[in-house]
């Protein structure tokens, strides 16, 4: 269970409350308009940015003092945080290692996780050579190598047209049933929600609301989100 207890961000005079649970292997979206606060509660939650109260736990267990490479957690920017100087196969082992300093075993986990995204014989490519979907797998690929039980997504497939985006959503969706991960999904577009989660989350005016089934939600949406909706 991921819980988000009494917890409140503060940055300058803008503030955001959230207190709400999610079941461990959900997936859940948060929609809201832009700076509501969607990518300050992912950060929050990774670790880059501290609560000024409240607390946020995992099965049970404080993480919120944490550093963030010791939290549960792997974060999957909009940016991909690719290295231009290094192949697709250094890029996705940066998950294992920072220093690249990996034995056979560790090269075959990166060689697995490049199959498990489609780039396989694609491993000696840097990312100029890459299309934007394929970059897009190869950050997927390093974020499901460090193999944290909660996979966070910051709008990473926004760049995409709408054909490669569903199919990188699909991707996820597949690997995180298969992982029994606990996913949530920032994102601006209700039909990627609507695609790969059970639950969405309205943030807006200070407030994560807790989360609805997003069936339910965008077919009958609280007067909040009808407004973000138009």
């Amino acid at each position: 269970m991921l819980t988000f207890e009494d917890l409140t961000i503060a940055q300058d005079d803008w503030r955001m409350r959230a207190d709400f649970e999610l079941p461990p292997g959900s997936s859940t979206a948060l929609v809201g308009p832009s700076g509501a606060g969607k990518s300050t509660l992912l950060n929050t939650l990774a670790g880059f940015l501290a609560p000024v109260s409240g607390r946020i736990l995992w099965n049970g267990a404080g993480i919120t003092p944490l550093p963030p490479a010791a939290r549960p957690v792997t974060l999957l920017f909009q940016e991909h945080n690719l290295f231009a100087h290094l192949t697709a196969a250094q890029n996705v082992g940066l998950g294992l290692r920072p220093d690249l300093k990996l034995d056979a075993a560790g090269w075959s986990r990166v060689a697995e996780a490049l199959a498990t995204v489609g780039l396989d014989g694609l491993d000696a490519r840097r990312p100029a050579q890459l299309s934007g979907g394929q970059r897009s797998r190869v950050a997927l690929a390093r974020a499901l190598l460090r193999d944290r039980p909660i996979l966070l997504l910051d709008e990473p497939f926004a760049a995409l047209g709408p054909a490669l985006r569903a199919e990188m959503l699909d991707l996820v969706a597949r690997i995180r049933a298969e992982r029994d991960m606990t996913l949530i999904l920032v994102t601006h577009e209700p039909r990627d929600a609507r695609r790969i989660t059970d639950l969405t989350a309205l943030v807006a005016e200070g407030r994560v609301h807790a989360p609805r089934p997003t069936g339910a939600l965008f077919d009958d949406p609280p007067p909040e989100l009808a407004a973000y909706l138009g």
